[in-house]
């Protein structure tokens, strides 16, 4: 349980210069990771010739140029796509979030639920499978696929109904499951995840630019890694499901297609390294740390001290921000591990476990956790959001807090502490008027968290 601290007096000017250096440099990070840039930063054309990253592709050689993609950033990575190839393509479909779209003249855009998968999605999904399906050895197919395609690319295997994915995806996401582990139940419940969309395109090229969201970038996890072979199994999946004892929570139909799969009554996913995988290029174009590299470089030029922490913090989303608060006092204290002024930067995906039956997002519970630890300190700035956005089932991106946070709120008569134990860290912000809000961006390379230190 948290404490509500002392409050000591603010440095109001101080607080808001801090604040507006954090925003100019997070708008440089997401202007470096724009979609639509990263597409034309690896792809080119030259006459007949398309490059892409090392590769190049004749397109005389192709009867059909076919777009596919699912993501919250797809749009945009369709509309480069268009620039590039013109009147070449002959179809394109790309599911996107509801409100995540861009005007595109040869590419039909269907928007979609997420997180929560819906029939808009189930229906855009099922469209580009039998585009997919009908590809034959002479035509490309490029696919796009940027964060949240998993959700956005809801085709459930034969046996399982949308219904079941969503209350299965529900359920998990309330239980504080990793991206990992929730792509590897939702690849094994699908007919295109898991490189089974690859596995229906052959004999086919397929080319798949990617504007990663998970960790690491790992690519079969990436939108569960529809494109390329799968190295997880149904066994994985019954671990998961021991894990968070879900055998009872998730619908029977899920636990009997996981178990049919480890008897081997159902296939499991295409594994790495088989042959429908010998015409398929996946490249990364945008990623968490692109955006933190041009961050670095952005508040270097105004003075900061910067370290980049890491791209890939994970786990639990109050443990972290803990965490991120202590190095920000070291700052503070000792001088270590760099000097005032300061920037630490970090990327990566945290963790919510919903205590409550609030609003909010792991970037407004993390921004609402670091508060509260430095409300006693008028020398720290802290900005956490998310690259698409939008942060949980909200139309912010996150919230910057300083030490007037916590005093704003306790003059309204707010008690942040019970808000944070809700989950309703939304409604806190709202409030408090600390809510970062972007509208859709264009991109999606996961969370980005700010801290300065004067």
């Amino acid at each position: 349980m948290s404490e509500i601290p002392n409050i000591m007096p603010a440095d109001q000017k101080r607080l808001d210069t801090m604040r507006q250096d954090a925003a100019t440099i997070f708008n440089s990070a997401l202007s470096a990771v724009n979609a639509f840039s990263a597409v034309k930063n690896f792809c080119r054309r030259k006459n007949d010739i398309l490059y892409i990253n090392h590769s190049s592709f004749n397109l005389n050689s192709y009867q059909n140029i076919y777009i596919i993609g699912a993501g919250k950033a797809s749009a945009h990575m369709g509309a480069a796509m268009e620039e590039i190839l013109s009147s070449e393509i002959t179809e394109g479909i790309i599911n996107v979030k509801y409100d995540h779209t861009v005007a595109l003249n040869k590419i039909k855009l269907v928007e979609a639920g997420h997180p929560i998968p819906d029939e808009n999605g189930r229906s855009g999904a099922l469209q580009i499978f039998h585009i997919v399906e009908q590809a034959k050895k002479d035509d490309l197919i490029i696919c796009l696929l940027s964060g949240g395609g998993s959700a956005l690319l809801p085709l459930p295997a034969p046996s399982l109904t949308l219904s079941d994915k969503q209350k299965t995806i529900r359920i998990l996401l309330s239980r504080g499951a990793s991206i990992n582990e929730i792509n590897i139940l939702r690849k094994h419940m699908s007919r295109i995840k898991g490189g089974c969309l690859a596995e229906k395109a052959w004999p086919a090229t397929l080319i798949t630019l990617i504007v990663s969201d998970v960790v690491g970038n790992p690519l079969d996890i990436i939108a569960s890694g529809p494109t390329v072979g799968d190295s997880s199994t149904f066994q994985d999946c019954l671990k998961i499901i021991h894990k968070y004892d879900l055998k009872n929570r998730i619908p029977k139909s899920v636990v009997e297609h996981i178990r049919n799969g480890v008897d081997g009554k159902v296939s499991d996913t295409p594994i790495p390294g088989i042959s429908i995988f010998d015409k398929t290029l996946n490249v990364i174009v945008g990623s968490n740390m692109e955006a933190l590299s041009a961050a670095q470089k952005t508040a270097e030029s105004i003075g900061y001290n910067t370290l980049i922490l890491s791209s890939l913090i994970e786990g639990e989303t109050r443990g972290a921000a803990h965490f991120h608060t202590a190095v920000a006092k070291e700052i503070r204290n000792t001088e270590n591990p760099i000097p005032p002024p300061a920037c630490i930067l970090s990327g990566g995906e945290t963790t919510v476990i919903l205590t409550g039956n609030g609003k909010g997002g792991r970037n407004q519970e993390f921004a609402l956790t670091a508060a509260l630890d430095i409300a006693d300190d008028d020398r720290i700035v802290f900005l956490s959001g998310g690259t698409d956005g939008t942060d949980g089932p909200t139309d912010a991106a996150g919230a910057v807090v300083d030490s007037n946070t916590i005093k704003k709120a306790l003059a309204s008569g707010l008690n942040p502490v019970e808000f944070l134990e809700n989950n309703d860290s939304y409604h806190f912000f709202k409030e408090t008027g600390d809510l970062l809000m972007t509208g859709p961006t264009g991109t999606n390379v996961m969370d980005l968290r700010i801290i300065l230190v004067k």
